[in-house]
């Protein structure tokens, strides 16, 4: 089999969440089925050589049946000509695949062979106020074609498929359940308290904590985490932190002012980026991982904190339940005192931490990429077995 992988979201500067989601699947796919050829093939942002070098921190360009083509245009240039005008993507990169698979909402127009694509979740429509103005309108102007376009589209969860249906009820058919991974390797207990105790006092954080990791942006529900965390801590004299790490999203001035409304400013800790071999220790240091977003079309960090033996408070909405199942504190993430009630519970019940901590980790393992990928292979033959017929 020929697979093409659309590899843009892995050259990028700043990896996402649907970034490692697909080195997640490449990667397990490609030991799972080395035999296959893979061809990686993007638009270049930037200088071809850097591209290159981030690519090759997530997937191993040495296999022997791997090959890499970045097209001779520009990115940008082509999604902004061919949202008007159908410049076929197989002028670029050849029409010898069999399927190619983009993992990031858009099928470009004229793409050779099968089509596969991952629609992650449906937020720029039922949260729009939370997405950037320039994501929408990709998504509005170009989400409708790309699912036409679309031999099979592959979603992260249940409910992720449930809402597609819900706003494009014409693809229910085209739908298929890949649920993510978590990389165990990357995420995994750390017993050294001395590695933790470094990592802490490189982020200047003394004492008890609880941890936020992840973008601060609108969705992940943090000006209702902050005034959570305000009604928790002042039922006590020396209450733990409240850590948000992470990188700066975008329309953040409301959390800001929050914090400072609540006069709580000594009582959060802002990190800026955390370096990955910084995020095992940061997480297994806490009291407990805290997730109360609004909408998730998988909720990846509670997973990674469980796979860290963290215990997690996250939302009964969305993908969360699905993911987390029962084990972790589910709160309802409109609710303050909810939120603030699962603050209080976690800290005075140290029985509780470690009992969610056995079973995440158990939950966690469930979710592997090798389970992803053989997941994923079964939709590609599905796509050409029925084109053979």
């Amino acid at each position: 089999m020929i697979i093409a992988f659309d590899v843009l979201p892995l050259v990028s500067s700043h990896m996402s969440g649907i970034g490692y989601c697909q080195s997640g699947q490449i990667r397990a796919m490609m030991a799972l089925h080395p035999d296959n050829n893979y061809k990686l093939q993007f638009f270049p942002t930037g200088d071809r050589s850097e591209n290159l070098e981030r690519l090759s921190l997530y997937i191993d360009l040495e296999h022997r049946n791997v090959s890499v083509h970045q097209g001779n245009f520009s990115g940008y240039l082509y999604r902004l000509i061919s949202n008007f005008i159908p410049l076929p993507y197989s002028a670029f990169f050849g029409k010898d695949s069999e399927i190619t698979h983009f993992f990031n909402y858009i099928i470009p127009p004229g793409v050779a062979g099968a089509k596969v694509v991952t629609v992650h979740d449906m937020v720029y429509k039922a949260y729009p106020e939370t997405v950037r103005g320039r994501t929408r309108y990709m998504l509005e102007t170009g989400l409708k074609r790309s699912l036409k376009r679309a031999d099979l589209i592959i979603t992260d969860s249940e409910f992720s498929k449930k809402e597609i249906i819900k706003y494009f009820p014409w693809t229910a058919d085209k739908l298929r359940v890949v649920y993510c991974g978590v990389d165990r390797n990357r995420f995994y207990p750390v017993k050294d308290n001395a590695k933790i105790e470094e990592v802490k006092k490189s982020m200047k954080i003394d004492g008890d904590y609880f941890l936020y990791l992840g973008t601060l942006e609108p969705r992940k529900n943090l000006e209702r985490l902050v005034k959570a965390y305000s009604v928790f801590s002042k039922k006590y004299s020396n209450p733990p932190k409240l850590v948000l790490a992470g990188g700066s999203g975008w329309y953040n001035e409301g959390l800001f002012n929050t914090i400072k409304e609540l006069k709580i400013e000594d009582k959060i800790i802002r990190t800026e980026y955390v370096l990955d071999e910084c995020i095992c220790p940061l997480m297994c240091g806490a009291l407990a991982f805290v997730f109360p977003s609004l909408y998730e079309g998988f909720g990846m960090p509670p997973l990674e904190a469980m796979a860290c033996g963290a215990p997690v408070l996250t939302s009964n909405a969305a993908s969360l339940p699905e993911v987390v199942g029962d084990c972790a504190i589910l709160v309802d993430p409109y609710s303050i005192d909810e939120i603030a009630e699962g603050l209080d519970k976690l800290y005075n019940n140290p029985d509780i931490r470690e009992k969610l901590g056995e079973l995440g980790r158990k939950r966690a393992a469930m979710f592997s990429w090798e389970n992803a990928a053989a997941a994923l292979y079964d939709v590609y033959k599905e796509i050409l077995d029925g084109r053979e017929k």
